[in-house]
Parts: structure tokens; sequence; C-alpha cells
């Protein structure tokens, strides 16, 4: 049996592992040259987690090595090679390999999976079991601004971060005020002459509590596996109250809102920048951000917040709507990514020649966030309300592989030939997150890559991780069609 994995971020590598364990022979197909996804694409100065590195790691590969609190992109990235080399599950992984489309044979029951290499070169597999786990952080976002093509000096996104550019002693726009901007901003501020940055809306940001982990505790965390286990499991616990008071507004809420105001109010002492510094949102509507720094480099002398609305881009710089010219050197883009537009480009077509894209014209939607009717035997990773706003990303997807495992799992017995969830489960569950989706802080009022254009909220889950790792502890038979494998007698 083959299973199929798109993406070699450490959701595919996670897909791969379970589906190994279950005995599935496995390929991985990446994009990229190398393997790492986001922790790959994310080389922009100061790019780190958000949250703590103890629980940043999958549980089958605790990372005593961690060092710092909170790791910075390097220390991730090693960390996925590392747990690639480890498990052995580099000899899987096909780099270079984007995968175009995937089609459902409903004679063979089998995916065929088409990817064209680096020089133009397709090929396709036939696979009995299909992971997309392209992540939802994977495609930049560019915003729609006239004349965006028409500047003349070096300009790029964040996640394609130019390194042969110098920065030094040069004019940079900053588009963006999101979760990378936060980071790579204070880093632009010590080297540019002038940092412009340009804010559509002011997010609200906390302190990190991050610190370098002295040789004690890495010494403790290497000889006493458990004193790290205990910061992952005191991690958890306070990032499910946070989980949770994004869906009620609670006492943790306004301890929040408390820590924002009093982080501002220090770090910033002009009155007139601290009120553009002011969010005009309920806190968690968009990503709560975690910085030390980035309000101190809004106050140097070289960085300049602008709010007026961007008006085009122009070959000396950015105009704003009040007239004014701001010259620039460089752009970089902080606008963040595609989130709500999973799996595109790839063309996925499945049972009765379905397309999935044409199923999710109103916006995606997934049993679990795993997996939708008419698509047998393909399963996603990080897929649709699955995101959290609080917590860590890697518990959700270690759900997921263990359920998708179990399902697969009756495919290798001989169970069944073909899985398939039922059209009214999935219906039944798509109400259920948009009724709670709609009494959750995401809908109060703000725009944010949580949502379509159209409003609905597509990325984030409603509830802990708790409540998913119990909903996702058992593959229940009943919320599937199954095919019978044929007898071969008779």
């Amino acid at each position: 049996m083959l299973g199929v994995v798109v993406g070699a971020g450490l959701g595919g590598l996670a897909a791969a592992r379970e589906l190994r364990n279950r005995g599935v022979d496995v390929v991985v197909l990446e994009k990229a040259p190398s393997i790492g996804g986001v922790w790959r694409d994310n080389t922009y100065p100061g790019a780190a987690c958000d949250v703590p590195s103890s629980l940043y790691s999958l549980s089958f590969q605790p990372n005593p090595g961690w060092p710092r609190r909170y790791a910075e992109q390097h220390d991730i990235l090693r960390y996925v090679e590392d747990t690639s080399r480890e498990t052995g599950l580099d000899a899987c992984v096909r780099t270079g390999m984007d995968v175009t489309a995937a089609r459902y044979d409903e004679t063979s029951r089998l995916w065929q999976v088409t990817a064209v290499a680096a020089d133009g070169t397709p090929t396709t597999w036939d696979a009995d079991v299909v992971v997309f786990a392209v992540g939802q952080l994977s495609r930049p976002h560019l915003p729609h601004l006239p004349g965006i093509e028409s500047f003349a000096g070096p300009a790029f996104h964040s996640a394609r971060w130019v390194h042969s550019v110098e920065l030094a002693g040069r004019r940079i726009a900053v588009v963006g005020t999101g979760a990378s901007a936060i980071q790579f901003v204070p880093e632009l501020q010590k080297v540019a002459s002038s940092v412009t940055v340009f804010q559509r809306s002011a997010p609200y940001v906390v302190p990190k509590p991050d610190r370098a982990y002295s040789r004690a505790h890495l010494l403790a965390f290497r000889r006493f596996p458990a004193t790290q286990g205990f910061g992952r499991e005191l991690t958890r616990f306070m990032s499910e109250r946070l989980n949770h008071a994004l869906g009620d507004d609670t006492a943790f809420t306004k301890a929040f809102v408390a820590a924002f105001r009093l982080h501002l109010w220090h770090q910033v002492r002009d009155p007139a920048l601290r009120r553009r510094l002011l969010p005009d949102y309920p806190i968690g509507c968009k990503r709560l951000l975690f910085s030390n720094d980035w309000y101190p480099a809004l106050t140097q002398p070289n960085v300049v917040l602008v709010t007026d609305h961007i008006a085009e881009v122009c070959p000396e710089g950015v105009l704003t709507v009040d007239g004014r010219l701001h010259e620039a050197d460089v752009v970089v883009y902080g606008t963040g990514f595609l989130a709500t537009e999973f799996l595109e480009p790839i063309e996925i077509v499945g049972r009765d020649g379905r397309y999935l894209h044409q199923e999710w014209s109103d916006g995606a939607h997934a049993f679990l966030g795993i997996t939708v009717p008419a698509f047998p035997n393909a399963f996603m990773v990080y897929g649709p309300n699955t995101n959290l706003g609080g917590s860590s990303i890697i518990s959700m997807i270690e759900c997921q592989t263990g359920y998708l495992g179990q399902a697969v799992s009756r495919l290798v017995r001989g169970d069944a030939e073909s899985i398939e969830v039922r059209e009214d489960v999935a219906a039944r569950y798509d109400k259920e997150m948009q009724e709670r989706l709609a009494h959750s802080v995401w809908a109060g009022g703000c725009t944010s890559w949580y949502q379509t254009p159209s409003g609905r909220i597509t990325t984030n889950w409603p509830g802990t991780v708790q409540e998913y790792r119990e909903r996702t502890a058992d593959f229940d038979t009943a919320d599937y069609l199954e095919t019978p494998v044929p007898s071969l007698t008779g």
C-alpha cells in the first residue's frame, strides 16, 4: 500500500511517520529544494516562534537542546531536519516536486498524484492514500496596491527574503504590522538609515517572556526529561486558558488587555504615537502578538509610523492618500499569507468528478478539518478550522495524524478498500463550527486572515486543544461510508 504525503514541514513529517508506523509505504513530495515548511521559508531577520519551544515540539521527538524558551528560526529548522534524519523519514522525501493535481480513479480506487520536477518533467504516483500537509501559511500574500510592480528598487515579501539586498544605510518601507513585521522591523531599525512602517490597523502586542536557557536548564532537561515535560504541561495549561478566553469574555481576557495597555504605556511615552498604536477591535479578533522590542523600535528617531492608507506604490516609494510620497530604496511586505485558500493551486478531483475547490467555493470546510465527502482515502493536516488563536499547532497536528492513522489502519487490515466521510456528518459538523465561530472573538468586526472575503471563518478552531483531542481520539466508522474489499472467492 502506498501513501503520498504532500508537504515536508512538521505536519507532513508527522503524517509520514504515522503512515509508516501503520504499515504503509510512504513518499513525501515537497516542491521546495529542501524540507522545513514555514521554517525553511521564513528566514527574515529576527524570525522566531511565538509558542514556547517545549510545546512547539513533536511529542515523539522532544528536544532538550532548545537554546531559548522561544526558539529562533534557525533552531527550529535544525530541529525539523534532525527529526527527519533521526526518524529515517528523509529517505521518503522527494524534494523539488511540485504537486499540481490529484485525481481519484473510481475503478482502481487509487489517487493519481501528479508532480512536476524543477526541469518540468511530470511524474504520477498511484496512491492508496493521499495526505495534504501544505499548511495554512505557505503562500505569501502581496497586497493589491496600484503600481506595486513599478517600484524601482528591490521589493520582496518577508517569507521570500532576499538576503543579497544590502539594507545598511538604506531607506526601507515596510508594509504591514503583523506577526512577521513585529520581528523584523526592530532588526531593520538597527541598520537602516530610515524605516517607514505603514500600518493598516494596530495589533495587540503583549510582553514575550523569552530568555536564553542556562546551562543548568539544559543539563536538567537532558538528565531529567521530566523537568522539560513539566514545563511543557504548564505551558499547555496556560495556552488552553488563552484558547478558552478567545471564546468567552473571561478574566483571562481582561488580564491580557491590561498587560497590553501597561506594555504600551511603559514602552511608548509619546501620547500621540501611543494613540495611533491603540487597536480599534476586541483583543484576539486579529492574531495576538508577543514582542519586547516592537514598541521600542517604533520610538526610535529613524522609524516613522504611517497610518494613512496607501494610495499607490511609485518608482520612488509609497504614496499615501494624503498626497505624501514616502521615498524608499527598498520595500518589504509583511502582509501575511493566503491562509484561506486551502490547497490552492493543486487541482484535486474526487469521486464523481467533483472538484474540491468547487466544493469550497463558499469557503473551505472539512470534517474535523481532516476529510471531505466525495474524496475517499484523502486526508488533510492543518486543514480548515484547525488553526489556534493560542497554544501550539503541533498539538493539533498530532491529533490529526493519529486520527487519520486509525482510518488508514482499516485499509491496511483489509476492513475496507475506501473510506469517505458521510455528507450529513460533514454538514452537521460544519454547521456547528460556523455557529460557534459566529460567537467567537474572531467575529468581532475586524478584518483578518482568519476570514474569507465574505466573512466566513475558515481557519480557526473554536474550542480548546483538549476538546479537539477528545473528538479525534477514536475513529468512529459510523461517520463514514466504507467500500468493502472485493472478495477473492465467489
